[in-house]
């Protein structure tokens, strides 16, 4: 009988987070400009949609699979296919296929079921680190208020959720460039706030 031993394979393929985070960031930025009332839906917002927002952060998800990284898997895909969804909503109903544009009402629903769904996740964050937590929560409440902007047609609710998704896709492109940045130093350059 021959002797086989077992070899341990290490995985050196590249960390997809920072992609996904970046996608994330930089398309929440730019849409909560938007929301904050700088300017109108553009196509600069949409074209970020679909490609930086929703295909990028779709392929770091499977990414993330690979890595058998479940929550990493679920909250790139999600959220690209979130992105995609949302230029869906904005085009659909002038692509002449006799669609209805979403209602105010619609968009609360919507909107407030994305919030269910990333409180779920972030308390999926409370084993990671604190900057992880802050991304999620900030995203969680950035959900409900443009629900309850939505829902109550409210510009001023809609302007100040604006300003929280500001601050969340900031969070998470310094999650990103912290990722990237301390990688390549070999050394924690910038602070994740990691669990003890």
């Amino acid at each position: 009988m021959q002797n086989l031993d077992i070899v341990a394979v290490k995985d050196t393929t590249a960390n997809p987070a920072p992609l996904g985070l970046l996608g994330f960031g930089m398309t929440t930025i730019l849409l909560n400009l938007h929301n904050a009332g700088l300017f109108g839906v553009n196509s600069a917002i949409m074209g970020m949609g679909i490609f930086v927002g929703g295909l990028a952060q779709v392929v770091a998800g499977i990414q993330e699979s690979k890595k058998n990284n479940t929550f990493g898997a679920t909250a790139f895909t999600a959220y690209g296919f979130f992105w995609l969804s949302l230029v869906a909503i904005w085009i659909l109903p002038q692509a002449d296929l006799n669609v209805e544009a979403a209602s105010k009402q619609a968009m609360g629903w919507y909107l407030l079921i994305w919030g269910i769904f990333t409180s779920g996740m972030f308390v999926g964050t409370l084993k990671s680190n604190r900057v992880s937590q802050v991304i999620f929560g900030s995203l969680a409440a950035l959900f409900f208020l443009l629900a309850a902007g939505d829902f109550l047609d409210n510009h001023a609710i809609t302007n100040f959720a604006g300003i929280v998704g500001i601050f969340c896709g900031a969070m998470a492109m310094y999650d990103a460039l912290a990722q990237i940045l301390n990688e390549i130093y070999g050394k924690e350059l910038l602070p994740l706030g990691h669990k003890k």
